[in-house]
């Protein structure tokens, strides 16, 4: 199998276990912690997120990617099933909010194996693409696994277990197969890290671009379920299906738009219409009701997904089109965005949640993805498939 293939498998069950994780977590940890204290939590677990990104660079060029990321999947499966056995205690809460903020070190390392399989040329696009269809494929598939686990009762332990179990096969696919290194990263320091994007402005664009989408990864992912589950009242035997058939966007979009960027259109209008999009539709979410229809609640949530869709695939794909994974300056920020939206996120919706309501929530971030996304593609540098930069 080829190394490619492996590592979009490897992104398929490891996006399927974390959002088994991500979607209950909120409506779990709310029938025993106030929700703006389960806010600061996660917060706090960006926070060790961002720490541990200072030490990787050098874990990488001592033990490879490879290791690594088969050491952290192990730890995660242990975590998880310390989840199971202390259910509904604040062991359990400590448990889940870890595994929150191990995703970017995960993601990180994925990161540094696919771009080793990257040559030159312009399959940048697509190569990012197809390794992010292959996350997006377990994402669908996460929330039709929670609605049947929790379709009679709210037995979230059944959940951890079976994010647990996921994760066999990804240890199977790296563990049989070594996969290209490619060269071991160089260290950097904070101070040449922000020296590097001062004067770099559209790596610094489309980095603060990507940080807008992993804010709408927090505030979707983790508010949307609860709101609809805890506030409107609707089952999870409801939401399972309509949440799979949300991520559909994440498959029928993605690939296309790499190969769009990649040869005709390139990534900048592509990307704004994708914040205007995603703001806006999950800025309406506010106004749905318990009287709303399942069809009307779908629709609003497939066009929040088509939208972070094209902000995903193109972000993903102008900045690895920049940089290699060499570059561990760029990458290691770029990465890094993930926990530092895990401490924003969680922080700006708990004040919000103090002071107002979820409607308020949902207008204040939508219009901030708008707002914020379009200040972040005027800066982006256009990438025109037919030109040599």
């Amino acid at each position: 199998m080829r190394p490619r293939i492996i590592i979009s498998l490897g992104n398929f069950f490891l996006s399927l276990s974390a959002m088994l994780v991500s979607y209950t977590l909120i409506s779990y940890l709310s029938r025993f912690i106030p929700v703006t204290s389960i806010g600061l939590a996660i917060a706090a677990g960006g926070v060790l997120s961002l720490i541990l990104f200072l030490y990787f660079p050098r874990l990488v060029a001592q033990f490879g990617s490879q290791k690594l990321v088969l050491f952290l999947v192990l730890i995660e499966m242990l975590i998880l099933f310390a989840a199971a056995e202390t259910i509904n205690t604040l062991v359990s809460a400590f448990c889940v909010i870890l595994i929150i903020s191990m995703q970017p070190l995960l993601m990180y390392e994925l990161d540094l194996l696919l771009e080793a399989t990257i040559g030159a040329g312009n399959e940048a696009g697509r190569a990012r693409t197809f390794f992010l269809t292959g996350g997006n494929f377990g994402a669908l598939a996460a929330p039709l696994l929670i609605g049947s686990l929790l379709a009679k009762s709210d037995n979230y332990a059944s959940v951890f277990l079976m994010a647990a179990g996921v994760l066999v096969p990804f240890i199977v696919l790296f563990v049989v197969r070594l996969l290209p290194k490619g060269d071991a990263p160089d260290r950097s320091h904070v101070r040449q890290t922000l020296e590097y994007l001062w004067h770099n402005h559209d790596l610094a664009a489309v980095t603060f671009g990507h940080l807008i989408l992993y804010l709408f990864y927090i505030w979707a992912p983790l508010y949307v379920p609860v709101y609809l589950r805890v506030v409107l009242g609707i089952p999870w035997s409801t939401l399972g299906w309509i949440f799979s058939i949300m991520l559909v966007p994440y498959i029928l979009v993605e690939y296309p738009a790499g190969w769009i960027a990649d040869r005709i259109l390139g990534d900048k209008k592509m990307m704004l219409i994708g914040f205007l999009l995603a703001g806006a539709a999950l800025a309406t979410v506010g106004l749905l009701t318990s009287q709303s229809s399942p069809l009307s609640i779908l629709l609003v949530l497939i066009a929040t997904r088509i939208g972070s869709a094209l902000i995903e695939s193109m972000t993903e794909g102008h900045f690895f089109r920049r940089v290699s994974e060499k570059d561990i300056v760029s990458v290691s920020v770029f990465r890094g965005v993930s926990p530092l939206a895990n401490i924003l996120g969680p922080l700006m919706a708990g004040i919000i949640l103090f002071f107002g309501s979820y409607q308020l929530l949902f207008l204040l971030t939508g219009g901030f993805i708008i707002v914020a996304g379009a200040f972040s593609v005027s800066f982006v540098r256009e990438f025109h498939p037919t030109k040599t930069h």
